[in-house]
């Protein structure tokens, strides 16, 4: 890291947008106390929190002790070097280690407004600057309890958390979707704000059981195998239809190919046939694959 210059981005929390510059050979602790090098002002930060050093080329950061714990990457540290990338949780701030160049403009490190004030000022970013799976290990990990809302182009997800540990999740309100099924939904998508809201006094009859550390781990390995195969996967716009006469026997379909047969019936588009299975999306695409390889269903 030798000869690079760094600054630390801000990138949820009262502070979003800031950037603090890290200068080399030079000592900077964090922390709620004013006359420190960094003051985060909120209830969730010790008076000293944490020191990021920048000796020798290399950027570190060291927990002080703090009541909340110091996170990097969603794993809770006591010391850890850091990488450009590495995301840092303090309080309800996402940090990221970003490098800079020499003439570069760095927005003030301020806190930014809120209709109640800036010492209220939830934990709020962009999904496409943290990726929601990243975004939930830190949550996890440092033991949030609240609502996560998730607003993606034409989608509203919450999912819930009680001292870290997600116990239900919804699309749109949809309670007839499997809350671990709208999990793994939600962890595909790219685009769109979050916002961790106060928690809501909910009771719901299919709590999330497993815990969310398997959670994740599934809802990744899901994630990474549609990735896989999404280039095979028609447009969502796409038109489907079934041709007449068919290609074989429905009865030789498996259960997962039937469904998502009657689903073109019923719905005649690729997207309808995603909104609308009960399974997981990658579940949906595999049937769906399967069903035009086999040209029981075709792209009209």
């Amino acid at each position: 890291m030798s000869g690079a210059k760094y600054a630390l981005r801000f990138m949820s929390g009262k502070y979003e947008g800031g950037e603090f510059p890290l200068l080399p050979n030079r000592e900077v602790v964090i922390g709620r106390s004013s006359g420190i090098e960094m003051t985060l002002v909120e209830d969730m930060v010790s008076r000293n929190h944490a020191r990021i050093t920048t000796f020798d080329g290399e950027v570190a950061i060291e927990d002080l002790g703090s009541t909340n714990g110091t996170f990097v990457n969603g794993e809770r540290i006591k010391r850890s070097s850091l990488r450009t990338g590495d995301r840092i949780l303090v309080g309800t701030s996402i940090i990221k280690l970003v490098e800079v160049s020499g003439d570069t403009a760095l927005a003030p490190m301020s806190p930014k407004p809120s209709r109640q004030g800036t010492s209220s000022r939830p934990m709020s970013g962009s999904i496409e600057e943290i990726p929601l799976p990243d975004l939930l290990q830190l949550l996890s990990t440092s033991r949030k309890t609240g609502v996560l809302s998730v607003m993606s182009p034409g989608a509203h997800g919450r999912i819930h958390l009680r001292e870290g540990q997600i116990f239900y999740a919804s699309i749109n309100d949809d309670d007839m979707l499997a809350p671990d099924i709208a999990v793994f939904r939600m962890l595909r998508w790219e685009q769109g704000d979050f916002e961790l809201q106060p928690a809501m006094d909910i009771h719901v009859p299919n709590e999330i059981e497993r815990p969310t550390a398997h959670l994740l781990m599934e809802g990744v390995r899901q994630l990474d195998e549609y990735n896989h195969i999404k280039d095979r996967i028609p447009p969502m716009h796409e038109t489907l239809a079934v041709p007449t006469p068919l290609a074989g026997l429905l009865r030789d379909l498996p259960p997962e190919q039937l469904d998502v047969f009657q689903l073109v019936l019923d719905f005649g588009s690729v997207r309808g046939v995603f909104e609308n299975f009960d399974g997981t999306e990658l579940e949906a695409a595999n049937a769906l694959m399967e069903l035009l390889d086999r040209e029981f269903v075709i792209v009209h």
